[in-house]
């Protein structure tokens, strides 16, 4: 589990989101990094008992930066108020599905899946859940995986039938996805319980088979 000193470090940032306080405060930034590199390097261990590819992982190829890209942006604040870290075989720049961290006081969570793939991806994607729509199914509608994550998020969700499909195939809901990810929300409470390790991981086996459900698609 995490120091409380990672979260109070979080909450001091998002109050104080300037260079000249992160600078002076660079010392407990440091601290925290290294105590969170601590918790992502554990969720690669776990990872690892399923699939051992993620054993070539280290923390410095899922851990994301903690400086926001303002070039775009109308919200000029220079730090990200969170810690985050993507878990994909090849690393962060893999076009595979993978598990996802964020650590962020009141808006914590773990989740799973695809955002926004390529045009190649996306089109393999769709043809795997039309062909096994009915494993595809079970796999979302799963008891326990839908009490914790719910459905997949909608997220630029077409408004028609994607170029192809019909309007009647008893998969169009989900052949209209963009993006094919869910998360499951982690409570401030339980980041310093003893048992959120066991939680978290118990989250990523239930992640397990949609996040390859999605990669036999893309790499078939």
């Amino acid at each position: 589990m995490l120091q409380k000193n990672t979260i109070d470090f979080l909450k001091s940032l998002k109050k104080n989101n300037n260079k000249l306080w992160f600078d002076e405060n660079r010392k407990l930034y440091e601290s925290s990094k290294a105590d969170f590199e601590i918790l992502v390097q554990s969720v690669i261990n776990s990872l690892s008992k399923l699939d051992d590819q993620y054993n070539l992982l280290k923390p410095k190829d899922c851990m994301f930066r903690i400086n926001r890209d303002i070039r775009f942006s109308k919200d000029k604040s220079p730090y990200k108020t969170n810690f985050g870290a993507g878990f994909t075989i090849g690393g962060k720049k893999s076009n595979l599905a993978g598990y996802y961290l964020h650590i962020e006081p009141g808006n914590m969570f773990i989740g799973g899946g695809l955002w926004m793939p390529d045009a190649d991806s996306l089109k393999k994607i769709r043809q795997e859940i039309d062909y096994n729509f009915s494993n595809f199914k079970k796999i979302v509608l799963e008891k326990r995986f839908f009490s914790q994550f719910g459905t997949l998020s909608t997220e630029n969700k077409l408004a028609n039938a994607p170029k192809g499909y019909e309007t009647d195939n008893i998969a169009l809901e989900y052949l209209k996805l963009k993006s094919f990810t869910t998360s499951a929300p982690i409570s401030d409470e339980m980041i310093f319980n003893k048992n959120f390790e066991k939680k978290m991981n118990e989250q990523i086996i239930l992640l397990n088979p949609f996040i390859e459900f999605l990669n036999r698609a893309i790499l078939d």
